[in-house]
């Protein structure tokens, strides 16, 4: 007999299937016993009134995994409004006879999260821990199908580089940023032995394969080695990230963005009914140096502090009803070196960041796309071109107007569900002092 899902059921009513999952919780009454079994789905309540499998179930520990068989019957009492009764068969496929650490039945778990991370095999499997990766998956989801209605091409770019030119970038960079533009720590590592080292960011490749498909994607873990110990910070994270060619400016970049944003905010709202944000049409966009002006920080001041970014989300949400906003025109003394300056002044660049909530999510801009301009700008920051040649063929070989941005997919979603930490919404999360499990 094909096994049923929960969520099945109510269209089984009167009929005998099977049920299989995990027994999430049992419920020993003196003349009757429910056991909860969960799967993927959801949860089925299994009514056993029969003495003999009452007596199995009561050895049973939870999350033993199990199949039965039995009558679905309506209840508007139970989950889903249907349950199981009159099982017929249980079938024992894996008996769990250690306690757990922490019970999974209740709504939420009540382990402090370093001991959910250690248990992240059993914690995951809590409705709350797996309902966050859920939502990742439909956000990874809502940005592909954004961008391939839109004419962007998925890449798979190499994560072992030989420089640390390649893997970061070093001049004129912000920590903690995405896009490419965090600090210059990286993981080294033995390459068969010679140096190699983890990429920070798809970013280089992403600029050249703007040459081949003129629109381009990734979907790919970033390594940050980055003494962060922030509720914010991963030193490996998945990065959603895009490039597009044959731009006017920044703001071409910002339009599709925006775009991305509300697709990804609807696919997740569509596959998991979380709730979720309006996205503007058009979110409301500021200047840097208006944006010092508004939290009231020195006009000299190069960055955005996270007090800043929290003083923002809330002039948004108060002038303009957005829990979205745009900040532009970041000074080029702190964006990296492939970043295009604004051409009015070029002490500001044509860059930005989204801010979500009053936190920085998305980091992007417009790129130098013409070789002299890579030549000037890395001999004024003193780099050599040397370090950079595979990378700056592309643009020796012509190159169109082009720019990008990179979304923090835990960051995203811990912003999007209320987590405190990012690690909440991370199954295997790696830090400064995590490398297992």
């Amino acid at each position: 007999m094909q096994r049923i899902l929960s969520t099945e059921l109510a269209r089984h009513t009167g009929e005998t299937v099977t049920v299989a999952g995990w027994v999430h919780r049992r419920r020993l009454l003196k003349s009757v016993a429910f056991l909860i079994v969960r799967d993927a789905a959801g949860l089925t309540q299994v009514v056993v009134t029969e003495p003999e499998l009452r007596a199995r179930i009561e050895t049973l520990g939870e999350e033993s995994v199990v199949e039965l068989t039995g009558t679905v019957t309506a209840n508007p009492a139970a989950p889903a409004g249907v349950e199981l009764t009159a099982p017929a068969l249980l079938r024992v496929l894996n008996a769990v006879s250690v306690p757990l650490p922490f019970d999974l039945h209740r709504p939420a778990l009540t382990a402090a999260l370093p001991t959910q991370l250690d248990q992240a095999a059993l914690s995951l499997r809590h409705p709350g821990r797996a309902g966050a990766l859920r939502i990742a998956a439909a956000a990874a989801a809502g940005f592909r199908a954004a961008l391939e209605q839109r004419r962007f091409v998925e890449i798979h770019t190499p994560k072992i580089v030989a420089s640390t030119s390649e893997s970061s970038v070093r001049s004129g960079v912000v920590a903690g940023r995405s896009d490419g533009e965090s600090g210059a720590n990286v993981f080294a590592l033995d390459y068969f032995g010679r140096p190699a080292y983890l990429a920070q960011s798809p970013q280089f490749y992403k600029q050249l394969m703007v040459g081949v498909f003129e629109r381009v994607y990734e979907v790919g873990p970033v390594f940050r080695a980055e003494p962060h110990d922030t509720a914010r910070h991963l030193a490996q994270y998945t990065s959603l990230d895009a490039e597009l060619g044959f731009i006017a400016d920044h703001r071409d970049v910002m339009a599709v963005l925006t775009e991305v944003v509300a697709a990804m905010t609807a696919t997740v709202a569509e596959r998991t009914g979380a709730a979720v944000p309006k996205v503007p049409a058009e979110i409301p966009a500021l200047h840097f140096a208006e944006a010092l002006r508004i939290v009231g920080a020195p006009a000299d001041e190069p960055d955005l502090a996270p007090a800043h970014e929290r003083a923002l989300g809330e002039w948004a949400l108060r002038e303009h009803g957005s829990e979205f906003v745009f900040v532009t025109g970041y000074p080029m003394r702190k964006r990296p070196f492939y970043t295009h300056p604004q051409p009015s002044d070029p002490v500001w660049s044509n860059s930005f960041d989204l801010l979500f909530r009053g936190l920085e999510l998305v980091t992007g801009g417009q790129r130098l796309h013409r070789y002299a301009d890579y030549e000037a700008a890395l001999a004024a920051r003193g780099e050599p071109t040397g370090a950079y040649r595979g990378y700056l063929d592309g643009f020796r070989y012509g190159m169109p107007p082009h720019g990008g941005f990179a979304i923090g997919l835990e960051r995203f979603v811990a912003r999007l569900t209320g987590a405190a930490n990012v690690r909440e919404v991370t199954a295997f999360p790696r830090d400064r002092h995590r490398v297992t499990p």
